[in-house]
């Protein structure tokens, strides 16, 4: 038999002689949504409230740290600092290249698994370099070598399906140097031919490294996928 308060005698009088301490859960406020953004101004300064994300994603703050930077923007707004910059400005390095560190580690943790992955999927190829190369589309044209410049479009994902980078989005490709690019790009454009498109899993020491790129964490591993639209200026009866 159940012995609820409203049967069992001995709880009855507990209850009784003890006010309840549960209450029923009671939904809690919700918060007015932010303000929609009108003007061109307001639309830019939001831009640059991105952009400054992007470049500080090496500190890996977390919420509260987050909730430290925005006292200090609006106490230096005000003029009324609570810390003197000139004492601890230059320990911001320092405080980046051990965050740095372990946003690096992690991100090549994280990526471990999704390179062996790409390796093992249906065409692909792993070169002695650690670059995972994949032809989506055969090209017919010619190949360029290390010095030839590119005419590309390409997107640029993390891991986790992020994009950081887009010709796409923008409406225009792009023109590069190879010997002016990422290994990852240099090795693996070498492999392509023009009219074709190839997905490339970069890890990190064939991107940006240690260091990372605004918007890139630092030692993310990198999949580009690539449409190799021409050579600019090339033989192209190589």
């Amino acid at each position: 038999m159940s012995q609820s308060t409203a049967t069992h005698p001995q709880t009855a009088k507990s209850a009784a002689a003890k006010p309840a301490t549960s209450k029923p859960a009671q939904a809690k406020p919700q918060a007015d949504p932010a303000p929609a953004l009108t003007t061109d101004d307001e639309k830019a300064i939001y831009a640059l409230g991105l952009s400054i994300s992007r470049s500080i994603s090496q500190f890996d703050l977390t919420p509260a740290e987050l909730d430290i930077l925005k006292r200090a923007l609006t106490d230096a707004a005000v003029g009324k600092p609570a810390e003197d910059i000139q004492t601890w400005g230059p320990k911001i390095q320092s405080l980046a290249n051990q965050r740095g560190a372990r946003v690096a580690q992690r991100q090549k943790d994280a990526s471990a698994a999704y390179v062996q992955k790409a390796a093992a999927e249906s065409g692909a190829v792993k070169t002695a370099s650690g670059l995972v190369y994949r032809e989506l589309t055969a090209g017919t044209g010619a190949s360029p070598q290390a010095g030839d410049t590119v005419r590309v479009n390409y997107r640029g994902t993390l891991v986790d399906g992020t994009e950081f980078d887009s010709s796409y989005k923008r409406n225009q490709p792009a023109e590069f140097a190879l010997n002016g690019v990422i290994p990852c790009w240099t090795e693996g454009l070498q492999h392509m031919k023009v009219g074709g498109k190839a997905q490339l899993v970069c890890p990190s020491d064939l991107a940006y490294g240690d260091q990372g790129r605004p918007g890139i964490p630092p030692g993310a591993t990198l999949i580009f996928e690539i449409e190799l639209l021409d050579i600019p200026g090339a033989n192209t009866t190589r």
